[in-house]
């Protein structure tokens, strides 16, 4: 097992991979502005397989290495559980409540997650540092979109819903954590990163993020529903 490799925030590394995330990111939504309206879905759902993809690849080489733990590799994770609603949301009837959901999620969690980049149990084998950039920009990528180029629309409580989820969440995977000794989206303890908000003993560090992450989906909804930004 490898030990979790942080990239320092601003350092060479930090700033490569940023412009590098930001460039993917911004060509795909440019190619889809440019696409039909048959080929914008068929872009989107390119982009759905190409997680699938990674997501079975992910866990094969943990599995084939012998770095598949159910205290590490369980679908827990904030981003991990956002990647599952992207790779399934294009291909079922209902997806409003879905698309709230990995909106918030995805742009939020996957922006925080490239902000403060921590590979866990990273053993140099590329494919894992290459994974963690390509799904956090994706998860990033898809649910904007779907808002901006399939013209998907954010409901009006919709960030109240988000928050209540992420709630649910911390109801479910704490118990968990606690049966398997595990820190699912970091619920145990915080993450070992440079940032304000991971800090502090347990639990005041979650009521922070609590109040945090509410007032973040808020001013969210509001920036994409203001006239600049909306679809």
């Amino acid at each position: 097992m490898g030990e979790d490799y942080v990239i320092d925030f601003l350092s060479d590394e930090w700033i490569l991979n940023s412009f590098l995330s930001f460039l993917y990111v911004s060509i795909s939504l440019f190619i889809g502005f440019k696409l039909d309206i048959e080929k914008k879905f068929v872009f989107a759902k390119a982009i759905a397989y190409s997680l699938i993809l990674f997501l079975f690849l992910y866990n094969f080489f943990h599995l084939h290495l012998g770095t598949w733990f159910f205290q590490k590799r369980l679908p827990l994770q904030l981003c991990y559980i956002t990647q599952l609603i992207c790779c399934i949301i294009l291909f079922i009837p209902k997806k409003q409540l879905l698309f709230d959901l990995v909106f918030y999620c995805g742009v939020l969690g996957g922006f925080q997650a490239l902000l403060t980049p921590l590979i866990d149990d990273y053993t140099g084998i590329k494919f894992f540092y290459f994974d963690y950039y390509f799904v956090h920009s994706t998860i990033v990528l898809f649910p904007l979109y779907l808002f901006y180029i399939l013209k998907m629309k954010l409901t009006k409580y919709s960030w109240l819903k988000t928050f209540l989820f992420l709630n649910l969440l911390v109801v479910v995977i704490m118990p968990i954590n606690f049966l398997l000794d595990s820190n699912y989206m970091y619920l145990s303890k915080p993450p070992n990163v440079d940032h304000p908000l991971a800090s502090g003993i347990w639990p005041y560090y979650i009521l922070k993020w609590e109040i945090f992450v509410l007032f973040l989906l808020y001013i969210t909804y509001l920036i994409f529903n203001s006239r600049i930004f909306k679809n």
